[in-house]
């Protein structure tokens, strides 16, 4: 089997179950992984074979996509911020609203003359927050929580492949006690679990089974179960002045924006991702 007849029966694999246009992207994430060659150099090297492990390789992985895995599980890559994360089911999969999200947090500090805040990510998950940030303000102190082992151990293999220096830690922000001498931060920022359960039948295949439900779903009765522990956490660990930022559910905004200017932040801003959906919030503490 070629190169080219490879990428044929990928993509039109693929074709059943995605659209053509994602069907041509994860294709080509596939096809790259399997052959170390570029699109562009797919093209120059197509009559080239693939030996017997590469074409086992190839059936072995069509099956998988075919039952809904993330290319990026498979793979186990994805890009943030022009960085490479390893990926697996023990974290969510960044996403493009994610990355807005850091952009929102390194343009507020650049207008408020923070060259080396001091930051602060709950549920850092793979780490391409905390990693993002650092990666941008070298200068600065970033610390980072989550209450799964296996996600931090992630963070932290994250956090070598891009030369950054976070302080990684376990804990579950719902019953966190730091120390006296846990410090206060410049910036504290969030992408916590903020899908109601009752949305889970609205949810992608590939979403809802692989990804880890810990990190995605909150009761239909207490949505905002985060955003009040999370927001409470910040009165007494930002400095002031601070800033707190959160990605949030779409549908939520009013309510998460409300319950920050009740607990007293002040120009509580809610933003527009790309895709014109309600995805940041922004507060300051003054």
């Amino acid at each position: 089997m070629t190169i080219s007849e490879a990428g044929k029966i990928l993509q039109s694999s693929l074709n059943t179950i995605y659209d053509q246009r994602e069907a041509s992207n994860i294709s080509n994430l596939l096809m790259e992984k399997l052959t170390g060659f570029s699109r562009s150099e797919r093209m120059i090297y197509k009559d080239n074979f693939l030996t017997d492990s590469q074409v086992s390789y190839l059936k072995k992985n069509i099956e998988r996509l075919l039952q809904n895995t993330p290319v990026q599980y498979i793979i186990n890559e994805t890009w943030f911020a022009g960085m490479p994360f390893y990926v697996d089911e023990n974290v969510l999969i960044p996403r493009p609203e994610t990355e807005e999200l850091v952009e929102l947090i390194l343009q507020n500090s650049h207008n408020s003359g923070l060259k080396a805040p001091s930051v602060l990510d709950i549920g850092t998950g793979s780490g391409c927050i905390a990693i993002s940030i650092k990666k941008k303000f070298p200068g600065s102190n970033v610390y980072a929580l989550d209450i799964s082992d296996k996600s931090l151990e992630i963070a932290i293999k994250n956090a070598v492949n891009n030369n950054v220096s976070v302080h990684f830690f376990e804990a579950d922000i719902l019953n966190f006690q730091p120390p006296a001498s846990f410090p206060r931060f410049d910036i504290i920022v969030s992408n916590p679990p903020y899908i109601a359960q009752s949305e889970s039948s609205l949810m992608q295949p590939n979403v809802l089974q692989y990804e880890p439900h810990q990190a995605l779903f909150v009761p239909d009765d207490d949505p905002l179960l985060f955003y009040k522990a999370i927001a409470g956490f910040a009165l007494q660990h930002l400095k002031r002045p601070g800033q707190l930022y959160f990605e949030i559910n779409e549908l939520m905004g009013e309510q998460v924006a409300a319950l920050l200017h009740a607990k007293g932040f002040t120009s509580v801003g809610i933003k527009k991702d790309m895709q014109q959906k309600k995805r940041m919030v922004s507060a300051f503490l003054v």
